[in-house]
C-alpha cells in the first residue's frame, strides 16, 4: 500500500480546510466527515502500523536479521541499505502512524469525552517512537509532530534524550499507565483491535515494553531497580492469551500482504544459510510451520535448504533448490498475528535480566517458560526432548545460556524481522553471517540510513544529524549499542 508524500512535520492529512471562505462551498465535500472520531484514528493506527510494519519486518527486517534470504541479487540484502526494493522504508510508516496517533492526544486533551483514549496512545507513542530511533538512530521526535504549530523543520533528537528525557519514551509509558490509573469516566475505548477496550490490559502492555525498552539501553543507564520492581509486581503480559497481537484473517482485505504479492515476488525469498543452521541444530520442528520442503527434493532426505544471504551474480540460482518461507505467511494466514508485544517476548527478556543478575528471577525456569510460549504461539508441539536433553536445553553441551537466550526469541521473532536485527546489534546473537557479496564491505549495518527526502525537505537538521553519523553511514552505532 503506498504511502502519498508528505512532510514529517504536517499535522495531518485527515484534516479537510476550504482555501478561503469565498472557495468553501466547492472546496467542501459535503459526504465527507471534515474530522476523525479518536476510535476511528486508533483502529486506523493500530491496523496501520500492524500491518505495514508485519510487512516490512518480513521483506527487509527479515534480510538484515538473517531469518530469509533472497534469490534475485537485492541490493538490500547485499546491504546498501539506501536502495530499498519491496521494502526498506519504513520511515513513512512510522511517522505517518505517529502523526494520526497525536491527533487522538491531542483529542483526549481537548475533551473530557476523549480521555480514555489517552494512556493508550501515549503507551502507542513510546511504542512507535522505539522503533522510529531504534531502527535510524537520532531522529526529528520531540518537536516533529507539531507541524500545526508552524515548525515544519523539527530537530534532530539524541536516541538517549528520545529514551530517557522527559517526554520520551519511558516517561510515556509512565504517563500512560497513570493516565489509565486516574480514568474514571464512563466512556468505553473504542477502536481498540488489541484489547477490546480493556485497559488493564493496556497497562500490562506498558510493563512489557517497559522492560523490553530497559533491557534495551540496559548497557548505558542501571536499570536493574526498575526492572525488579516490574518483575515483583508481576502486572506485565505472562500469557500468550494477554499478547498485544491481532489476527489477519485468511483472505481480503486483512490478509498477511505476502498473500497478494504476485507470485515471483514472493517466490524471491527464501530460507536463510543462517535459519537452516539454527533450526537444524536445535532439531526445532518450528522449520516446517515457518519454511516449506523446497521444490527441488526428491530424497526427501533434505528438504528444507538455506542460502547466504547477499547472493551476486556469479552462479545459477534457481528458487527450486531452496526452501521457501511457510504457508503461514501466504496460503494460511488466518492463523498469523500482527505482532506488537507477547508473553513469550516479555518472559524471554527477563530471563535474559536473570542471568545478567539485574532480576532476582531463575534464568533456566523463564527461558524454559518462554520456549514453550513461543512453540504454543507458532502452533507447534514441543518435543519432549527438547528442553531436557537436545542442544535446546539450558546450557547443554557448553552452551552460552544468553545465547541461547536470545536464539530463541530470534527463532520466534519472525514476523517481525527488524526486532531480531536490533538484538542482534544489541547482544551479538544469533551469530549472524558476512553475506555473500556485501555492499558494505563485509560490514552488518548498525542502522538505516536517513531517507533521501530529509536532505530536502528539513536539510539544516539533516545535515547536522549525517555529520553526526560520518555522512549517514549505516555502520555509526546508535547509543543504546555497546555490543
Amino acid at each position: 500500500m503506498k504511502k502519498i508524500n508528505y512532510i514529517i512535520a504536517a499535522f495531518s492529512v485527515l484534516m479537510l480546510f476550504a482555501c478561503t471562505k469565498d472557495f468553501e462551498e466547492i472546496n467542501t465535500n459535503p459526504n465527507a466527515p471534515i474530522d476523525a472520531q479518536p476510535s476511528l484514528l486508533l483502529r486506523q493506527v493500530i491496523y496501520n502500523y500492524g500491518e505495514e510494519m508485519s510487512y516490512e519486518g518480513f521483506v527487509a527486517g527479515n534480510l538484515l536479521g538473517q531469518n530469509l534470504s533472497m534469490i534475485d541479487f537485492n541490493l538490500f540484502d547485499r546491504h546498501n541499505l539506501s536502495s530499498p526494493q519491496l521494502g526498506g522504508n519504513p520511515w513513512p510508516v512510522l511517522y505517518t502512524n505517529l502523526r494520526d496517533n497525536q491527533i487522538i492526544l491531542q483529542k483526549a486533551s481537548e475533551s473530557s469525552a476523549f480521555k480514555v483514549y489517552e494512556g493508550p496512545a501515549l503507551i502507542l507513542k513510546a511504542y512507535m517512537g522505539a522503533a522510529l530511533t531504534d531502527i535510524y538512530g537520532d531522529v526529528p521526535f520531540f518537536e516533529a509532530l507539531n507541524g500545526k504549530s508552524g515548525n515544519t523543520t523539527p530537530k534532530y533528537d539524541s536516541q538517549e534524550a528520545i529514551y530517557t528525557a522527559d517526554g520520551g519514551i519511558l516517561d510515556l509509558l509512565d504517563q500512560g499507565i497513570a493516565a489509565i490509573d486516574n480514568y474514571s469516566g464512563a466512556a468505553r475505548l473504542e477502536g481498540d483491535i488489541l484489547f477490546s477496550g480493556d485497559l488493564a490490559s493496556w497497562t500490562k502492555f506498558a510493563n512489557s515494553l517497559k522492560i523490553k525498552f530497559l533491557m534495551r539501553i540496559s548497557d548505558r543507564v542501571n536499570v536493574a531497580t526498575e526492572l525488579q520492581t516490574i518483575f515483583a509486581a508481576g502486572n506485565y503480559i505472562q500469557f500468550n492469551v494477554e499478547n498485544a497481537t491481532y489476527d489477519f484473517t485468511s483472505g481480503p482485505p486483512n490478509n498477511f500482504r505476502m498473500a497478494t504479492l504476485r507470485s515471483g515476488d514472493f517466490n524471491q525469498y527464501v530460507m536463510s544459510l543462517t535459519s537452516e543452521e539454527i533450526l537444524k541444530s536445535l532439531n526445532d520442528p518450528r522449520i516446517e510451520v515457518l519454511f516449506r520442503p523446497r521444490f527441488g527434493d526428491t530424497s526427501g532426505t533434505t528438504p528444507y535448504v538455506g542460502i547466504l544471504n547477499g547472493p551476486d551474480l556469479s552462479n545459477t540460482i534457481s528458487v527450486a533448490d531452496y526452501s521457501l518461507p511457510g504457508t503461514i505467511f501466504r496460503e494460511n494466514t488466518g492463523v498469523l498475528d500482527a505482532n506488537f508485544m507477547t508473553a513469550w517476548e516479555t518472559t524471554f527478556l527477563l530471563a535474559e535480566a536473570a542471568q545478567k543478575g539485574l532480576i532476582g528471577g531463575n534464568a533456566q525456569g523463564l527461558y524454559e517458560a518462554g520456549v514453550r510460549q513461543a512453540f504454543e504461539y507458532w502452533n507447534t508441539t514441543l518435543p519432549a526432548s527438547y528442553l531436557t536433553t537436545d542442544s535446546a536445553a539450558f546450557g547443554a553441551f557448553g552452551a552460552d545460556p544468553l545465547e541461547q537466550i536470545v536464539t530463541q526469541k530470534w527463532i520466534a521473532n519472525t514476523i517481525n524481522g527488524y526486532e531480531n536485527w536490533i538484538e542482534f546489534r544489541r547482544t551479538g546473537f544469533p551469530r549472524l553471517k558476512t553475506v555473500a557479496a556485501s555492499l558494505n564491505n563485509n560490514l552488518i549495518p548498525v542502522r538505516m540510513p536517513y531517507p533521501s527526502g530529509e536532505q530536502t525537505l528539513n536539510s539544516a537538521n539533516y545535515n547536522t544529524a549525517a555529520a553526526s553519523t560520518n555522512g549517514n553511514s549505516v555502520n555509526v552505532k546508535t547509543w543504546w549499542d555497546a555490543n
